[in-house]
């Protein structure tokens, strides 16, 4: 019969087992304490950091854009900025609402604003800053930074932001930037990983990150960008930056690569303060090696207006300004070149054989072929002529008739061994090849035979013939170095340019030499065209070059017979272009020169003197010297590195 136990022992025996349970538990928490204490605490002590530390996209610095000399053209500079986080921000009209007692915030940009906040969440990218006004005024900044940390979701902070300290200097060579549109992302992002794609979509949406649109800074803009890094904030409970901490060198932003272009701002600036207000263009080239010295567009616009998003009525002023300071001339400025392209001509009709240079034409001021007749420029004529003489006194009949001698097709076949009808991008945008007609081009698009009256119009630079400013000055180039081979280039360090063209066509030195001999003639022979513009005022060097004027529109006979208008008796948009080619010194060629003033009249009036001014400003500034980044084979540049942040979670 089994034991009972008394009460006291059957006490004592629960007792000790619920003590023993009990040890058993204490012993486990007092273990696990002490596993969390000690043993663990530097990983929840990291796990406890990240709940108060973010880790925020640091965009990268953008590559300045220098001169050949090292003076900035386009960089960057420090200016208040305020954005809302659509994903801190649970009320954006009361944000909205409270920003508006410190800062002035128009209806139109509040409700901007506000529709930038809900694609941003629509489309999952809260994390997003969005901007609600940049370029504060320091009492601005000053009192945002004080009552920022009241206000849910906002960040007030200096900010970089694109400069372009020469303004409208530059506007068609460098283009300008501006915040990446749903084109950009796409352009950019393609070829790049899912993961990449969305790293590199914060870095483009980000309210300081601008992307390249036009000109260099769009041809550049992998090179200009950098890379992105990420920096730690501390956040309070709200996820308002309270502190920065000490950035970490591995999540460091890598700054963008500088860009080098060819040109002296100094030159482009002389050259742009004596159009005096004239639209027009002119390109200066390194006769030794095809460097562009000044690219010269005018008017221009002023690309700082497109950094922060240019409003409608201001683009609509300059799409609609009559004198057009959105057109980039200088490349993308399609003109008839008149005479200037005699020396193509006569090159094709010695290359061809038609013609000796001493083989003369007789001038009266016309020139009668079929049953129609083509004037001279002067009237009464010009008397015999030989080459050197047709050039120097630019005669219409004398081209005339070698141009019918020599054919339209060896004229097109010269034409493009001097660059016409290429298109020489050279980094930016807009350029354009212009026309080299023949009767090939004709058939095709205009379905009509070539007639041989239109030759003789070819053979003065007029009809179908369109050539730009940079091509006239390579043309130019090319004579001046008696036909050596040239590269034009306008990037001196930088991306490698892949629509490079190299004009390398033979052309014999003989024939050369002659056209050296007219455009010499036309400028320090008495009775060349541009005879008063031959000095440079530079106590000795004198230039060589060849006058154009290029008709717009077409003269009657009715209007020959009374007298051709001209001057303030016609309207401006109807008066001749003025153009000018040359290269100086003449003895000693260094820089080749085209000059196109739209609507001058006159070749030798308007756009002479602007040459001669111009090279004399290229000798005096030795534009032509070994520019910065060739002296300095050490220059500082960071390595290019994949767009993609460090790894972290996005802010």
């Amino acid at each position: 019969m089994a034991r009972k136990l008394s009460p006291e022992a059957d006490f004592d025996r629960r007792m000790l087992i619920m003590m023993g349970v009990g040890g058993t538990v204490f012993a486990t928490l007092v273990a696990r304490l002490s596993q969390l204490q000690f043993l663990e605490a530097d990983y929840y002590k990291e796990l406890a950091a990240e709940n108060h530390i973010r880790l925020v996209l640091a965009p990268p610095e953008r590559g300045q854009i220098l001169d050949r000399f090292g003076r900035p053209l386009a960089s960057q500079r420090q200016a208040g900025r305020v954005s809302v986080v659509p994903e801190r921000v649970s009320d954006p009209q009361a944000t909205l609402a409270q920003l508006g007692k410190f800062i002035d915030l128009p209806d139109t940009r509040r409700d901007r604003v506000l529709q930038e906040v809900k694609n941003n969440r629509i489309r999952r990218a809260g994390f997003v800053p969005v901007t609600v006004a940049q370029e504060l005024s320091y009492e601005e900044f000053a009192r945002l930074r004080v009552h920022a940390v009241e206000m849910e979701g906002v960040d007030v902070q200096m900010a970089s932001t694109r400069s372009y300290p020469r303004g409208r200097d530059f506007a068609h060579v460098l283009g300008y930037v501006a915040r990446a549109s749903a084109d950009d992302l796409t352009r950019l992002s393609e070829g790049r990983s899912p993961d990449e794609q969305r790293t590199f979509e914060e870095l483009l949406r980000h309210p300081d990150i601008r992307v390249g649109r036009q000109g260099m800074e769009r041809f550049a803009e992998d090179w200009l960008r950098g890379r992105p890094g990420r920096r730690r904030v501390v956040t309070n409970a709200h996820g308002r930056p309270m502190q920065e901490l000490e950035q970490d060198p591995a999540n460091a932003a890598v700054p963008g690569k500088d860009l080098y272009v060819t040109i002296d701002a100094e030159l482009q600036r002389a050259a742009i303060e004596r159009f005096a207000g004239e639209s027009g263009a002119a390109v200066v080239v390194d006769v030794s090696n095809g460097d562009v010295l000044a690219m010269v567009s005018t008017p221009a616009f002023d690309p700082n207006a497109f950094v922060n998003g240019i409003s409608g009525k201001d683009y609509a002023e300059l799409r609609d300004n009559p004198m057009a300071p959105l057109y980039p001339r200088a490349h993308g400025g399609v003109y008839p070149p008149g005479s200037t392209f005699k020396m193509v001509v006569a090159t094709a009709a010695l290359e061809s054989g038609v013609v000796k240079p001493s083989d003369t034409v007789r001038c009266s001021g016309s020139y009668r072929f079929g049953n129609r007749t083509w004037h001279c420029w002067k009237k009464g004529g010009h008397g015999t002529m030989d080459m050197h003489n047709g050039i120097k006194h630019s005669c219409d009949v004398y081209f005339y008739e070698i141009a019918r001698r020599t054919g339209v097709n060896k004229i097109a076949e010269v034409a493009h061994k001097f660059g016409f009808g290429e298109t020489f991008v050279l980094g930016m945008t807009g350029a354009r090849s212009g026309l080299v007609p023949d009767p090939a081009w004709k058939q095709a698009n205009r379905g009509e035979p070539w007639f041989e009256g239109e030759t003789l119009n070819f053979g003065i630079g007029q009809g179908q013939l369109g050539v730009t400013p940079l091509q006239l000055a390579l043309m130019t180039a090319r004579i001046a170095a008696e036909g050596a081979p040239m590269t034009p280039r306008l990037v001196g360090l930088g991306p490698e340019d892949e629509h490079s063209i190299t004009l390398d066509a033979p052309l014999d030195k003989d024939i050369v030499d002659i056209m050296q001999s007219g455009m010499y003639g036309v400028t320090s022979e008495p009775g060349g065209t541009g005879y008063r513009s031959g000095d440079l005022g530079l106590g000795g060097p004198r230039m060589a070059g060849k006058s154009g004027t290029a008709q717009v529109r077409r003269i009657t006979q009715a209007e020959r017979d009374k007298g051709i208008r001209k001057g303030v008796n016609i309207e401006r948009e109807l008066r001749d272009h003025a153009l000018f080619v040359a290269y100086a010194p003449a003895d000693n060629p260094r820089y080749a020169i085209s000059v196109v003033v739209e609507h001058g009249e006159s070749g030798s009036g308007a756009a002479a003197p602007l040459a001669r001014d111009i090279l004399a400003a290229a000798i005096k500034m030795d534009s032509g010297r070994t520019p910065l980044y060739s002296k300095r084979a050490d220059v500082a540049q960071p390595p290019q590195a994949s767009d993609s942040a460090p790894e972290g979670d996005p802010a």
